[in-house]
């Protein structure tokens, strides 16, 4: 719940519980921009017609005692604990989740942090069992999620590394998997379809195409790896000759054995 604020910028404090829907603290924080009082910077903006910017907020005010006060863990006057978790650099209070403050990515992380490293290509944290086994992509958590279009990098959101390389959130990528298995960016499979390709076999082979496509061929591009291959034609799905993916795109017209023309 967004904390609600007068005209004067001051909450009426025997409202509401502690905190708000996206943090758990016991202050308030004073917009640097307009002076006002919200729970959080996301309050603020979704009431507001510009941004707080959390690097530049100084003082908060305790939502006991109502002490207005430079930005720190506990207040000066009774003591309320603002936040179990507290960083002074983006002035974050929430309750412990095991978060860090990591200085290349510039904001605070949830943890804990020995499970996690910093790419510096793909200039974001991401979880140990990624060292070495991603593909980088050059300042990737910069870009808008190719789904939802909203910022990657500062979302609260957990962000799902594709093998492509490329970045959605993680709730979008679950609700793409609804509908697609295929990278929005650049159409790599979105995950490991091997089981489903052997399936897809199968099928192919006790589905066999009338006879006057049995000796149809075609030029396929794959979006797996990129490579170019001629295959038989068939209606359930042709098959790289490279890496047996089955995500492929036909990239030229049939072609037909001349004695069959």
């Amino acid at each position: 719940m967004a904390a609600t604020a007068r005209e004067d910028g001051v909450r009426n404090l025997a409202q509401g519980p502690r905190g708000c829907e996206h943090y758990d603290r016991a202050c308030l924080l004073k917009a640097p921009c307009c002076d006002k009082l919200y729970t959080c910077r996301l309050c603020h903006d979704t009431n507001e017609d510009h941004q707080l910017d959390r690097f530049k907020v100084k003082e908060v005010q305790c939502i006991n005692c109502e002490k207005l006060q430079h930005a720190q863990q506990t207040c000066e006057d009774c003591s309320t604990l603002f936040g179990e978790y507290y960083c002074s650099i983006c002035h974050l209070f929430d309750k412990d989740k095991r978060q860090y403050h990591c200085e290349s990515c510039g904001i605070c992380r949830i943890g804990p942090k020995e499970d996690f490293f910093h790419c510096l290509k793909c200039n974001l944290c991401l979880t140990t069992n990624l060292r070495g086994k991603h593909k980088c992509i050059e300042n990737v958590s910069r870009q808008n999620c190719p789904i939802c279009l909203e910022d990657i990098h500062t979302s609260r959101v957990v962000a799902h590394v594709l093998p492509c390389g490329h970045l959605l959130h993680r709730t979008c990528y679950e609700e793409m998997l609804k509908e697609g298995y295929r990278c929005p960016l650049c159409m790599h499979s979105a995950l490991d379809m091997t089981r489903y390709w052997r399936q897809l076999d199968t099928e192919v082979a006790q589905t066999p195409m009338p006879s006057e496509y049995q000796n149809v061929t075609v030029d396929i591009l794959c979006n797996d790896c990129n490579g170019r291959s001629t295959v038989q034609f068939h209606i359930l799905g042709m098959k790289c000759k490279l890496c047996d993916s089955y995500n492929t795109a036909q990239a030229g017209g049939r072609r037909v054995p001349v004695d069959q023309q």
